[in-house]
């Protein structure tokens, strides 16, 4: 029996104990006390369930394992979230290189097989590996731009695909013996580097989205329309509406609805072809190396590398986001363990034909929205992903989509990302001159390839991979300028001054009081 601090215990007859009644309980008989130690009558199994109760209930609720049902419908829902975030990158490296139909479907089965892959490295874990946390994964945005370089400066298109495979695979295997080091090192990552990176990633998409609204194929008639702008107009204004007056998941959902009633509308224009589906198999399995042995070109790799470091930069600080959302802050620790999950998914993902993945801040939102904060939950939905992407029907219904009503959604889901990143810019300390130059130089830097894409055209072809990518560019202008301004030196350049224009005065023109020496 355990002492009660404060507590005076002695004897006052036989068979009897007292504690001083201004501490601890009244006085226990002796026999009373016999029968504390003898066993119990109850059955073993209902102490079992007694005590597995008890577990469940001391459980976090990130471990929490939901009634089956419930863990089905909400898994659903995150990949619902997801889904238009995971095909587009595809669709758009795909038709950058000029796939068919059916390989653009086959592309797409297995970017939704990886991402299911990666989904259960992510929340259920294996080792050091996975930060256990309701993270969904999927394929980057930040690696469209550079995949799509690296096409347009391959000359034979068959060839795309295994350049950009074998720069994926290095640089995932980098990121993951880089992993436990770039957790220590995320202060040279602030908001004005990850804010002008990810404004760079939604305004170097949003081109895509314009090509899409006029059309498939630049030398058709149609290409440009006012059939086809309708349409592109018409699937924005639906996104839009959806966005304004609905809430709860279907607000969450609201480009995927926008795409299926998009093409609904669209099959009376005669834009909608439902071929891919109807030639598509009901099962199959993404054959490794199904578009040819990986092949590993040197600024390929140097270009993913880059990208590699943007999206463990992105995935850092979505896992700082979502601990704070579940309650359970997310240690150095867990970033590493999350970190190792993204780039070990990413380097699996060229072996059954997917792309780089990272962790999906769209379902960051969902979690917080539904309160449901189990990882078993979006496990579920990684499996959901799995079995899609081994039901190539279910990967074709992207195809049927209209290239124009993919660009109306394109417009909303690459302007958010870009949204994203201007709303990161806002916690950048844009009040400090230092800052703004940062985000000036870099955003002028990465928006080049966009604005004049022959700018770089004097370069040799292999060097023109890394700078034609905007974003690879911007990030390394955001970084080394971030180092330049606010770590070296910081101490003589501590003083704030709101434009880089008139230093020393605010932007309204008044002058600020000198510096005390």
């Amino acid at each position: 029996m355990a002492a009660v601090a404060g507590a005076r215990v002695g004897r006052t007859r036989p068979g009897t104990v007292s504690v001083s009644p201004r501490t601890g309980p009244s006085p226990v008989p002796h026999d009373h006390l016999h029968h504390l130690h003898e066993p119990t009558s109850e059955p073993t199994c209902s102490t079992d369930r007694r005590r597995a109760a008890l577990s469940a209930q001391s459980a976090h609720p990130v471990d929490e394992k939901l009634p089956a049902l419930k863990m089905a419908t909400t898994g659903l829902q995150h990949v619902a979230a997801m889904y238009a975030g995971v095909v587009a990158p595809p669709l758009i490296v795909g038709a950058a290189i000029g796939l068919s139909a059916t390989e653009l479907t086959f592309l797409t089965g297995a970017c939704l097989f990886t991402a299911g892959l990666a989904t259960f490295l992510q929340t259920l874990g294996i080792w050091k590996i996975g930060a256990r946390l309701p993270f969904v994964n999927g394929v980057t945005f930040a690696g469209v731009a550079p995949m799509t370089a690296i096409a347009a400066s391959t000359e034979d298109k068959s060839d795309a695909l295994p350049i950009i495979f074998g720069a994926v695979i290095v640089a995932g295997l980098l990121g993951f013996l880089a992993a436990p080091f770039f957790s220590k090192a995320v202060r040279f990552f602030p908001p004005v580097v990850t804010g002008t990176v990810i404004t760079l990633i939604g305004i170097s998409l949003l081109p895509v989205a314009f090509g899409w609204a006029q059309g498939p194929n630049p030398a058709a008639k149609d290409y440009g329309s006012a059939t086809n702008l309708g349409l592109a107009a018409g699937t924005l204004l639906i996104v839009l509406l959806l966005r304004r007056f609905t809430r709860g998941f279907v607000k969450q959902i609201a480009v995927l609805l926008g795409l299926v009633i998009g093409t609904l509308i669209a099959i009376p224009f005669g834009v909608t072809d439902f071929g891919p589906v109807a030639d598509a198999d009901v099962i199959g399995f993404p054959t490794p190396f199904h578009f040819g042995a990986p092949q590993f070109q040197l600024a390929a790799i140097i270009s993913l590398c880059v990208v590699m470091v943007v999206s463990m930069t992105e995935s850092t600080a979505d896992m700082l986001a979502l601990g704070e959302i579940v309650e359970r802050p997310a240690d150095e620790k867990t970033i590493a363990a999350g970190l190792r999950a993204d780039t070990l998914g990413s380097a699996i993902s060229p072996l059954f034909n997917g792309f780089m993945c990272s962790a999906f801040a769209q379902n960051i939102g969902l979690v917080a929205m539904t309160k449901i904060r189990s990882r078993y939950v979006v496990a579920v939905g990684g499996g959901f992903l799995v079995l899609m992407g081994l039901c190539p029907m279910a990967a074709s219904l992207i195809a049927v989509v209209p290239r124009p009503v993919l660009g109306g959604a394109g417009v909303v889901l690459f302007g958010s990302v870009a949204a994203s990143g201007i709303q990161t810019l806002v916690r950048a300390g844009l009040e400090k001159d230092n800052n703004v130059l940062i985000v000036a130089v870099s955003l002028a830097v990465g928006i080049v390839p966009i604005t004049a894409p022959e700018f770089y055209h004097a370069f040799p072809e292999t060097v023109r991979i890394v700078l034609d990518s905007g974003i690879s560019t911007g990030c390394v202008a955001a970084v080394a300028l971030n180092l330049v301004f606010n770590h070296l030196g910081r101490d003589r350049d501590a003083q704030d001054v709101t434009h880089p224009m008139e230093a020393g005065e605010e932007i309204t023109g008044a002058t600020r009081a000198p510096a005390t020496p």
